[in-house]
């Protein structure tokens, strides 16, 4: 009896409709499943700012500032290129970074504890350090590191510089 009442529940469930062409162009368990793959990696690769300014000083190494242009435009560390993540094509990052195996040091807003213009804090979860670091790794970028610090974008230290300088 309970048997059919389930193969009665089962059956009055709708049919999902088949994905459409075009979703299948975005693939959320892939990157569920790039998510968990990039996930040990990433824990490792989280520096401290002493360690991220020593490997930014060697030859070939590449600040990348993943956010806006103009966010770049008012503020940013000094010696950073600025690709915002929303313009990571295959192209744009071939054109930006054309050697995949160099050091590429990666930032975002929420590394800056001052929460003003041009560093406004974003949702936790959502950091543009995770989303950086995960499309990069999804381009073929191994030799990626993080700023693992909260620190002021005034202190000396950092390097900030802003478009008046």
């Amino acid at each position: 009896m309970i048997l059919l009442m389930a193969a009665a529940a089962a059956a009055a469930l709708p049919t999902p409709a088949p994905v459409p062409a075009t979703d299948r162009q975005i693939d959320f368990a892939g990157f569920e499943r790039l998510t968990r793959e990039v996930r040990p990696e990433r824990a490792k690769r989280r520096i401290t700012l002493a360690r991220f300014q020593a490997m930014a000083a060697r030859e070939g190494a590449i600040i990348l500032d993943a956010r806006s242009a103009s966010a770049f435009a008012q503020g940013h560390i000094a010696g950073a290129i600025n690709l915002p993540l929303t313009d990571f094509t295959a192209e744009a990052l071939a054109a930006a970074l054309p050697d995949r195996t160099r050091a590429i040091l990666i930032y975002c807003n929420n590394n800056f504890r001052n929460d003003s213009p041009p560093v406004m804090l974003k949702a936790p979860p959502v950091s543009l350090n995770i989303q950086t670091f995960i499309n990069l790794k999804a381009y073929g970028y191994d030799n990626v590191y993080e700023l693992g610090e909260i620190v002021d974008f005034n202190d000396s230290k950092v390097g900030w510089v802003t478009a008046a300088e």
